[in-house]
């Protein structure tokens, strides 16, 4: 037993009796019981994720583990009651490092702000990048394979899911896709430190998209606004956009949801819901105003799919309303456009989707 732990004793904790209290010595390091502790843990079976520890502290706990041999019950049972008693006295933790606080904040803060932190601190943007590059769908990772070199997507399709690498080779043209099941046979000898040289350069280049300032692209941001202005200013505003680019005006216009679009953007079972939403007086001027303003076929689809009941008192307002301002038929027009978006917004109605070849 000459190559026993030296078991100098600890001091009595306070209000325990010194017979009864299990006694570390005072001799041990910080290391030293952090290897104990770490060695009845893996003796009882704990899978412990050591590999999430910082490298030098693996390589530390690892060489101090090396040089220690024999560890008496009194001085094991006194390490783990003091490595509980530390435990117990935790209230909270932080992730340490730059590193870790961002992965903490991850989609808390701005891209911007994180991106930003990252630069200044040096710190890499992923602990594990085949972690990220797992979780990546199919069709995102089939650039890397068509592009990257052979021996890059052997890797790629070593580390990722089975599944997802078979669909992704039944993507390829046949001779690529056999230079690189053939290059996989060939990956044994690449190095961890190799592998985790490409992952995180494939991460890095798929994730290397610039920050978007606008959730929504141009043609969905122009829809909207020409949705909420003047019909006057919403066609001359298309008119210039079909000079400078009708590509783009056109799609602008399959965008725009106006009242006059109802017929054709909201199904005949649907129309009961929308009115149910509406206020009938708004509705009435909206619909008093159609016949006017050149809508009178989206006033007759409003009036046929509703309740026969609902339609013929609508109709007995409508005529018994005065004439109706072009300015507030506009007002009353949008503000009903305004609610269909909303509820289109919430998930309580769907618009129908314009085919290709309709205006």
């Amino acid at each position: 037993m000459t190559d026993m732990v030296p078991m100098a004793p600890f001091p009595a904790l306070p209000g325990t009796d010194m017979e009864a209290q299990p006694q570390a010595p005072s001799t041990l390091s910080r290391k030293a019981k952090a290897a104990i502790v770490v060695r009845l843990l893996l003796n009882e079976g704990a899978d412990i994720p050591l590999e999430d520890l910082p490298e030098d502290l693996q390589a530390k706990l690892t060489k101090q583990m090396g040089s220690m041999r024999l560890v008496d019950r009194t001085t094991l049972a006194s390490v783990v009651a003091e490595f509980a008693d530390e435990l117990d006295s935790v209230g909270l933790s932080f992730k340490g490092g730059i590193a870790g606080a961002l992965d903490s904040l991850d989609g808390r803060i701005s891209k911007q702000t994180a991106a930003r932190l990252r630069k200044e601190a040096g710190v890499r943007q992923y602990g594990d990048p085949w972690a990220r590059l797992r979780d990546m769908s199919a069709e995102q990772l089939l650039p890397v394979l068509e592009n990257e070199s052979i021996e890059v997507a052997a890797v790629l399709l070593s580390k990722i899911p089975v599944p997802r690498a078979a669909e992704l080779l039944g993507q390829l043209p046949g001779p690529r896709a056999r230079r690189i099941t053939y290059a996989v046979s060939q990956t044994s000898a690449v190095t961890p430190d190799a592998v985790d040289r490409i992952g995180l350069s494939l991460a890095t280049q798929l994730d290397a998209k610039p920050l978007k300032a606008f959730d929504d692209g141009p043609v969905e941001r122009v829809g909207a606004i020409l949705n909420s202005t003047p019909a006057v200013t919403r066609d001359d505003v298309l008119e210039g956009l079909d000079e400078t680019d009708a590509g783009f005006a056109e799609l602008v216009r399959k965008a725009i949801f106006t009242f006059a679009n109802i017929p054709k953007r909201i199904a005949p079972r649907d129309i009961p819901r929308v009115i149910r939403e509406l206020d009938q007086e708004l509705l009435v001027t909206a619909l008093a105003g159609c016949e006017a303003a050149g809508m009178k076929e989206t006033a007759d689809f409003i009036l046929e799919n509703m309740s026969g009941r609902m339609a013929d008192q609508l109709r007995e307002e409508i005529e018994e309303r005065e004439k109706v301002k072009p300015a507030e038929c506009e007002e009353a027009m949008a503000e009903i456009v305004t609610k269909i978006r909303e509820m289109e917004a919430s998930g309580d109605l769907l618009l129908v989707v314009q085919d290709e070849d309709e205006g």
